[in-house]
């Protein structure tokens, strides 16, 4: 049987960079097919070719045995070819009919027949195991089943060949293995689906093949079956990766960090934090695990003087620094890799000498009287780069030339090597390749291993698990559960991140029967 999809010799240019290089992928007909490759990799480009956001300048596509050539995505669209954006592109004031039959022609002209696409809404949901009430407004859903309304939305149009991008990246546990239920059920009834992801026991547990992509290359295809996450990520940064994190047991002194009753609104002016209270003692991580979107944002920026509290208390070493400047909390010793390493992490335009030097640059020895020091900076700079591992040819490059990684690993060096006693690591491997990644987590274990006390906020929960001594569960910016790492148990926390909580007439065992 002749693949629903072939791609051959995919080339792809944009100025100084060749993000598909001669690229060949066949998906069969039912089949789930992982996309796996490092940051700049050329995933996103082949699956933007395929989906007509951008046009291929060499190779061909054949869908479903002949050629063609995808201008747009509405014209993906009409070929049976849709994608589950990682951003869902949903109008949540709209009903679920609403959002999946927009900018679709009615069979009837002028007017709408809602209730013959309600009823065909029904009969997908059915079939598919997908259980979307085609009546509910979709500022009403949760975030998994507003992802079950985009799978609907694309099915609804005829797709027989799906493009998910991280779509686990939003969801909580059990939220995950309900996708993947719905996927096998896809599949089986003749869907293709390519599954990109990062995330490798995803891929081990979801996909039937697997091609990994390297510097704008195919490295290979594989059986998934018949690999290991290891050799994956072997393949993904070519070289052995340590995916296991070794970490001994902490050395937990007095509390550094406590947060007590915080509240704060969030730029719609809505209440973020919740009366949200925690402890992280030196020595220690404490993990914050939750879907995003629940207050984490909010948090870290109080707690860096970035965001104003309207009520509670940060005590830093005893001293209470609620709504004080960044400057003030850098000074006490709290140093932050913030969420977004290019708009708040980062200075674009300047070099990587100044970004290493950014909330450090009025102190010796880098400047005196207000003037710079630039002997000094760049020895610095160029110290942190090698200790650091940033891949760049200069301290001198601007800061937007870095890869994620590098650029990540930049921000990484400029915070712990200034003096703190506490770091705020948020989201720090968002994007990274496993590569990166490795390396981030050994830093966030030596800091731990020095006295440092770390609050790691995180939405994937296998680092959270990973690294953590404790962990906290925030839902709604309240803290809403707590408990050791060795006490951890998957099925609890997901529970806990979906807003199902104990009280005096319920165990868990009864709350995991109810969710299903």
């Amino acid at each position: 049987m002749a693949p629903i999809l072939c791609m051959k010799g995919i080339t792809k240019r944009f100025p100084g960079v060749l993000a598909n290089d001669h690229i060949d992928l066949e998906v069969e007909e039912g089949e789930i097919h992982a996309l796996l490759g490092e940051n700049g990799a050329g995933k996103t480009t082949l699956m933007n070719i395929l989906y007509g956001l951008y046009q291929l300048q060499e190779g061909e596509i054949y869908f479903q045995g002949r050629p063609i050539r995808v201008s747009s995505p509405h014209e993906a669209i009409s070929l049976g070819i849709g994608m589950v954006h990682q951003h869902f592109m949903l109008i949540p004031v709209f009903t679920v009919t609403d959002n999946i039959i927009l900018g679709l022609k009615s069979p009837r002209g002028l007017i709408l027949d809602t209730e013959q696409a309600a009823q065909r809404i029904l009969e997908l949901s059915k079939q598919y195991g997908l259980d979307v009430d085609p009546k509910a407004y979709v500022w009403q859903l949760s975030v998994g089943l507003q992802q079950r309304v985009e799978i609907v939305k694309a099915l609804y149009r005829g797709a027989k060949l799906l493009i998910l991008d991280e779509p686990t990246s939003v969801l909580t546990p059990q939220e995950t293995r309900e996708l993947f239920g719905i996927l096998r059920s896809l599949a089986q009834q003749g869907t293709s689906i390519i599954f990109i992801s990062h995330k490798l026991n995803e891929v081990m547990a979801i996909s039937d093949r697997t091609t990994v992509l390297r510097d704008g290359r195919v490295v290979d295809t594989v059986l998934t079956k018949e690999t290991t996450p290891s050799q994956l990520a072997r393949m993904m940064v070519g070289r052995e990766v340590i995916l296991q994190v070794e970490r001994p047991p902490a050395q937990r002194g007095e509390p550094a960090l406590v947060v007590e009753n915080l509240r704060a609104l969030n730029d719609k002016g809505l209440p973020a934090l919740a009366g949200l209270s925690l402890q992280v003692h030196r020595g220690e991580i404490l993990g914050i695990a939750g879907v995003d979107g629940n207050g984490q944002s909010e948090l870290a920026e109080v707690l860096t003087g970035l965001r104003k509290a309207t009520s509670g208390r940060i005590l830093v070493k005893g001293q209470d620094l609620c709504n004080r400047s960044p400057a003030t909390f850098i000074r006490a010793g709290v140093a932050c890799v913030p969420q977004d390493r290019k708009q708040t992490g980062s200075i674009a335009e300047f070099s990587l000498a100044e970004n290493v030097i950014l909330g450090s640059h009025e102190d010796p020895p880098f400047a005196r009287h207000g003037v710079l020091n630039w002997n000094a900076i760049t020895g610095y700079a160029n110290r942190l780069i090698k200790d650091f591992d940033v891949r760049t040819p200069s301290a001198d490059i601007k800061a937007k030339s870095l890869s994620g990684g590098n650029l990540q690993k930049l921000i990484l060096a400029r915070e712990v090597s200034r003096a703190h006693d506490i770091l705020i690591a948020v989201q720090p491997t968002r994007g990274l390749d496993v590569g990166a990644i490795e390396f981030v987590y050994h830093r966030l274990l030596r800091e731990r291993q020095r006295g440092t006390a770390i609050l790691l906020i995180s939405t994937e929960l296998d680092e959270v698990l990973s690294l953590s001594d404790r962990i906290a569960v925030i839902y709604e910016g309240r803290i809403v559960g707590e408990m050791a790492a060795e006490d951890a148990v998957v099925e609890e926390i997901g529970l806990l991140m979906a807003g199902v909580t104990r009280d005096s007439s319920h165990t868990f065992e009864t709350m995991q029967e109810q969710a299903g």
